[in-house]
């Protein structure tokens, strides 16, 4: 069984009902790959190993007595660490939290397990899910599997090193500022960053909240695009609530390749991204040309980016600041009212913006929705736009503070959350973005392209992923992997 740990979901799900191999022997085969690989990559960081075998043993029982199989039936399984698993803690790397233990598995999760899937773990985080990095005092620091000391990304970091590494069947994350995307790009995987609040999130939060954070979402990172169909299919029906009277029903991408209106925007003067990294985009952006699409290398939506990445990052800090512990906030107001109205410096701006009142952010979410607007009407005349995940391939950990870190981009030093302008573009106007494996840069490491579709095209662009696996653009597995 060497080769099954690269192999995708819907792969292994077919071995178990061809009955070439059962639910434990893959359980087993997975948890001896953690026991020899993860010590160095220190991916997987939870782990409920009598939990997971009683379900595996329940899947092949199942399977014994002729019970229908769902679709991933036996499939091992880890999910990121923020995320609720009954009878493990839910800490999002927080040393505080590191005995808020769950009594109730996600309703992701529920999902997932009534579809036959046997989650075995869990993997790691940033510290409040918020780096591009993944490390934390409880559970130290995850490598990159194809570079031990670089960044696997974060927050879902340990989520896309596990998938990478072997580790695990399939995975799923979350995002707010690129938490699923740049790890995949960093990794090598695939991941969708659903369309907003598509995909409920109820098991996903601190303190028992309910309602969803702003811009934040949850999705899943894979080895495969199909996995990621069979994934959003699970876990986007409503929440009990909402099914009362809403139901999902996602359009496909059923036009063939070459009637697909492609716009590309592989750099931009905010956020300069590196020959290598645009290399890549540009393969992927001439293979679909290749196919018959029509490529467009000027065409944007009307607005400003730099409105739109203004507009974002002050959502986005005003949506993480609710993650903030109460005295810690109330400094955060008083240092805000103590700065002086002439200081408009980045550290003042993130300031003003994680304590903003109601009615300054009522504007704000108002300005988005122009942003949502202009979007619109533009996927009206394209169905895609290509774009870059990162800036670079994955950067050397840096665990210093954050105002002094920054990245290089072909010679050029670049403040560190400069980034996240990419993820902002589909992050700020709630839209999906699917992460696919690029190809590897000439330093030898993966890259990934993200493919932004209009609202709820969530489904067109996992099967335009789909498409672009068939052209070549799928996982490799990391060397010394094997």
């Amino acid at each position: 069984m060497t080769d099954l740990h690269f192999q995708s979901a819907t792969q292994l799900a077919q071995r178990i009902r061809d009955r070439q191999t059962s639910a434990r022997d893959l359980l087993e085969h997975f948890l001896a790959r953690v026991d020899r690989l993860n010590p160095a990559l220190n991916a997987v960081v939870v782990q409920d190993r009598a939990g997971a075998r009683a379900a595996a043993d329940a899947a092949d029982a199942a399977q014994a007595r002729g019970d229908a199989l769902g679709p991933l039936h036996g499939v091992p399984m880890t999910v990121k660490e923020s995320y609720d698993l009954a009878g493990t803690t839910t800490t999002w790397g927080i040393p505080d939290l590191r005995d808020n233990l769950a009594h109730t598995d996600a309703l992701a999760i529920q999902r997932l397990k009534a579809a036959g899937a046997v989650v075995f773990g869990k993997t790691n985080v940033p510290i409040r899910l918020a780096d591009f990095q993944s490390y934390n005092a409880l559970y130290g620091t995850t490598h990159n599997p194809w570079k031990h000391g670089a960044t696997p990304g974060g927050s879902s970091g340990g989520s896309a090193a596990a998938l990478a590494a072997g580790l695990t069947g399939l995975e799923i994350g979350s995002d707010i500022g690129g938490s699923i995307r740049n790890p995949s790009h960093y990794c090598g995987v695939f991941g969708l960053k659903p369309t907003w609040n598509l995909l409920p999130m109820r098991g996903h939060a601190l303190g028992g909240v309910l309602t969803p954070t702003d811009i934040s979402v949850i999705g899943p990172l894979a080895r495969s695009a199909h996995d990621l169909e069979t994934a959003l299919r699970l876990m986007s029906p409503p929440d009990v609530i909402e099914a009362r009277g809403l139901r999902v029903d996602l359009p496909g991408l059923t036009e063939p390749t070459r009637a697909l209106r492609v716009a590309v925007w592989r750099t931009d003067a905010l956020c300069p991204v590196s020959a290598a990294v645009q290399a890549r985009v540009d393969a992927v952006a001439q293979a679909l040309a290749a196919q018959g699409a029509q490529v467009d290398d000027a065409a944007r939506p009307g607005f400003e980016a730099a409105h739109s990445h203004a507009v974002f990052q002050g959502l986005l800090q005003a949506a993480m600041s609710a993650r903030t512990p109460d005295a810690e906030y109330a400094q955060m107001v008083a240092q805000a009212a103590a700065l002086d109205p002439a200081d408009q410096g980045p550290a003042a701006q993130v300031l003003r913006a994680q304590t903003m009142r109601a009615r300054d952010w009522q504007r704000l979410n108002e300005a988005r929705t122009q942003i949502r607007w202009a979007w619109h009407r533009f996927f009206q005349q394209f169905d895609v736009v290509v774009t870059p995940v990162m800036s670079t391939t994955a950067f050397p950990q840096d665990e210093g503070p954050f105002g002094a870190r920054s990245i290089v981009v072909d010679g050029q030093r670049l403040p560190y959350f400069s980034q996240i302008f990419w993820a902002g573009l589909a992050g700020v106007a709630q839209l999906p973005g699917v992460v696919v494996p690029g190809g590897c840069a000439p330093d030898g490491l993966p890259v990934g392209v993200q493919l932004i579709g209009p609202a709820y095209g969530d489904l067109r662009m996992v099967q335009l992923a789909q498409r672009l696996e068939a052209l070549g653009f799928g996982f490799q597995p990391p060397p010394g992997m094997d």
